[in-house]
């Protein structure tokens, strides 16, 4: 039966993707409904404590059961290791592939959504924003569950800052994707907590068919690789996620634009040049943020051919594509991040503000150990990537020491 499976497409699974299924697998064999020796479970706990190098691939699911690519993995992991009855089925029978890509996806979102708070404070005093949108009568004639955290979040980043004293904003109302970054990153924040407990629940079930109900000495057929309300939730985050990225490019654009940040054109440091400056960030920020956009349409009401096993198998939920657009889409975010930091910092140092908030400090001395200024007559900075791998590690996500979520 694994032999059969092993069909699989695309690029191989990443190692700490083959951790997750093998680990996923484990926690649903000690449900205790699987069928499966005691044995096998012990060879699967092995193989994860001792470090796994195989190699198998990922494409081949159509989420009803992730057989190809968990048929393949299950044939490089085993070894010589005889299974018995049931065993073949138990390892292929289930969604393993899919909770895992899922439940790494919606971690690194977590990371994300963090930093794109840092990201938004930053652009806040970069812009010498008015203030007056955390006033935390929001929280109190408008209670979404995320208002009160997220503006206190802010408060925090933007704490000392000289923008909150009288008079100190350059505006009575900014653009909107100023105006609105509490309301649109709690939209974001609430679909991240209801998209977690659905990723949360299918980690800790049975996802087997069938399944061994003991007390009645049998075997029955079920549905239980049926995840439609994780690979919905999946659709649903990269929902959320695309305006707060959408927001964070019109943000760049807006500090880039002399009109509306009042400085010169492209942030250069010689405001009577006609140079660039930076004007070139704004096209490849425009340019990943339209690709996230594109991995944001949902994927989980697909249907596939009535053909696969006789026409049986008539429903999909597409589960890997969604989770693995999710993580695409989270990639994307963190190069249109670091665009955004770097941005966000050559203004203020031009704007030459008397005081940050201490977060927002933070985040502009984290900016400038690896992105120098860019002085008149100098090129743009060309490697964004060691900013990339501090937004990746989270270190920007806790500028403001506040707890991360999703830090381990």
């Amino acid at each position: 039966m694994l032999e059969s499976q092993r069909t699989g497409h695309g690029p191989m699974m990443q190692p700490d993707l083959v951790r997750a299924v093998v680990l996923r697998l484990i926690n649903g064999f000690a449900k205790g409904v699987s069928g499966v020796r005691v044995e096998l479970v012990d060879h699967l706990i092995d193989a994860l404590n001792s470090g796994i190098h195989v190699q198998a691939r990922m494409g081949g699911s159509v989420g009803q059961a992730d057989l190809i690519p968990l048929g393949e993995l299950a044939s490089a992991i085993l070894e010589e290791l005889p299974l018995a009855a049931k065993e073949s089925m138990a390892l292929i029978g289930n969604n393993g592939l899919s909770t895992a890509q899922a439940a790494l996806a919606v971690h690194d979102w977590g990371r994300l959504a963090q930093t794109a708070d840092v990201a938004a404070a930053l652009d806040l005093e970069a812009f010498s924003a008015n203030l007056s949108i955390l006033h935390p009568a929001i929280a109190t004639v408008r209670p979404r569950p995320s208002f009160g955290p997220l503006l206190e979040r802010f408060r925090l980043l933007l704490a000392g800052s000289d923008l909150w004293d009288p008079g100190a904003a350059r505006n009575l109302q900014d653009p909107l994707t100023f105006r609105t970054v509490v309301e649109l990153h709690a939209a974001m924040r609430e679909a991240l907590e209801y998209v977690e407990r659905q990723v949360e629940l299918e980690l800790n079930s049975s996802q087997e068919n069938p399944i061994v109900v003991q007390d009645e000495d049998r075997l029955i057929s079920v549905a239980n690789f049926e995840v439609a309300a994780m690979a919905a939730a999946i659709d649903f985050a990269r929902i959320a996620l695309a305006p707060v990225l959408t927001s964070a490019c019109e943000r760049t654009a807006k500090l880039l634009h002399s009109g509306f940040s009042g400085l010169a054109t492209g942030l250069s440091d010689d405001s009577a040049s006609s140079e660039q400056a930076l004007s070139g960030l704004v096209v490849a920020s425009a340019a990943l943020t339209s690709e996230a956009r594109l991995l944001a349409y949902p994927v989980s009401f697909d249907v596939a051919t009535a053909g696969i096993a006789e026409g049986i198998e008539d429903r999909v939920t597409m589960a890997p594509l969604g989770a693995r657009r999710l993580q695409e889409m989270v990639a994307l975010g963190e190069r249109i991040i670091a665009i955004e930091f770097v941005v966000a910092a050559q203004a203020l140092d031009i704007r030459q503000r008397d005081r940050l908030g201490a977060g927002a400090q933070s985040a502009y001395a984290l900016i400038r150990s690896c992105i120098p200024f860019t002085g008149a007559g100098e090129p743009p900075p060309s490697n964004l990537e060691p900013l990339v791998q501090l937004i990746r590690a989270g270190k920007l996500a806790a500028a403001d020491d506040a707890p991360l979520r999703n830090s381990t």
